[in-house]
């Protein structure tokens, strides 16, 4: 599962947002139909994942030191401050009042696929992060290699 590309979407007055078409085929097959949401750590913006997704960090989140302050860190921030967020009929979720403030969505969202997960952003805070992580890219190009996954010479 891989989310790709970048969206723009409008917000409505009660907080509802289309997620991609692209992204709800990926978060429908699983065993929680809905996007998995929670404030970034190292962002100014929404984590999304899938159901499967957020278990397995949990499940990271378990091989710490339990009485260790990472862990309680980690539980706290990314487990305690998730919110289930279930499909409508249309496509939607409601972003919870709580994401959207430290968001500072106002009415668009901008959606950024990001692999294993997604990021959904105030657009122009969007543009400027993306600028930022532009110059660091081609500064740091030649860190990024490939390696060979199977026999196909990708």
């Amino acid at each position: 599962m891989l989310f790709l590309s970048t969206y723009i979407n409008k917000i409505d007055v009660k907080g509802r947002v289309s997620v991609p078409s692209s992204f709800r085929s990926l978060l429908t097959q699983h065993e929680f139909s809905g996007v998995i949401a929670y404030q970034s750590i190292g962002n100014q913006c929404i984590e999304g994942c899938s159901y499967d997704r957020i278990t397995h960090l949990s499940s990271s989140i378990d091989n710490l030191d339990p009485y260790s302050d990472e862990h309680d860190a980690f539980a706290t921030i990314i487990l305690g401050g998730s919110a289930k967020l279930p499909f409508d009929s249309e496509g939607r979720v409601i972003l919870p009042e709580s994401l959207i403030n430290f968001a500072r969505l106002e009415d668009k969202a901008c959606f950024v696929g990001k692999g294993q997960t997604f990021e959904i952003w105030q657009p122009e805070q969007f543009k400027a992060h993306y600028e930022k992580s532009k110059t660091i890219a081609e500064e740091k190009r030649l860190l990024l290699r490939l390696t060979k996954k199977d026999n196909s010479g990708i």
